[in-house]
């Protein structure tokens, strides 16, 4: 009989080795190229994407589709904060919505996200909601007072975030990243697209290889 110590322990492995391989799959469905229908060039940036970083003229332009739920999205977020550090000046950054329907919280975190720019603090909610993901991803139901008190921490006017959240609009413009993902060929995230062309994930530095290509192309 397993002490119930050991049970812990190999539980806890386990659950390790899960979050890996789901990591690891996450990228793997990456590996095939996105791509819009034959015969149209989809423009991936709109007027109203949020730009993190504007490199501007001249600029290589990096696209990135992510769900804040997503465990991958949280393994890249270090080694995009990196990459936004190295290449600043010479790449424009651009985070769009892809929230995926496996995941409880991913629209409830988007609309915070969008209700946060529109007090212009989406870079503040941006970065607090993937340094907070482990407390709310992977939920059986919404937790949507949990992204409120993320609003109230960041000192948001919170009679104007309540009704961004509640107003239809508000998920419409999440609901258009989503679209406009779909129709550029984003099954799984993160989905990366540099100069409107798809980067093929299937190692960690292939992002950083993509993008020293582009700059110095």
């Amino acid at each position: 009989m397993k002490t119930p110590v050991k049970a812990t322990l190999i539980a806890i492995a386990v659950a390790i080795v899960l979050a890996i391989v789901g990591i690891v799959y996450a990228m793997s469905q990456q590996a095939a190229d996105p791509a819009p229908p034959e015969g149209e060039k989809l423009q991936t940036v709109r007027t109203d994407s949020h730009v993190l970083d504007d490199g501007g003229a001249g600029a290589v332009t990096v696209v990135e589709f992510l769900d804040f739920e997503c465990e991958a999205c949280a393994a890249f977020y270090p080694i995009v904060e990196d990459l936004r550090e190295q290449y600043s000046g010479e790449i424009t950054y651009v985070v769009r919505y892809f929230p995926l329907p496996g995941h409880i919280n991913s629209t409830q975190a988007a609309l915070a996200a969008e209700a946060a720019a529109e007090q212009d603090r989406f870079e503040d909610m941006y970065h607090r909601l993937f340094e907070t993901q482990a407390q709310w991803g992977e939920q059986s139901e919404e937790t949507p007072e949990v992204f409120r008190a993320l609003a109230v921490d960041l000192g948001l006017d919170m009679a104007a975030y309540d009704a961004a959240v509640a107003d239809p609009a508000t998920l419409e413009r999440v609901q258009a990243d989503k679209s406009d993902g779909e129709r550029l060929g984003v099954r799984s995230t993160p989905s990366f697209f540099i100069d409107g062309e798809p980067v093929v994930l299937e190692a960690w530095g292939d992002l950083k290889a993509a993008i020293e290509e582009a700059v110095n192309g």
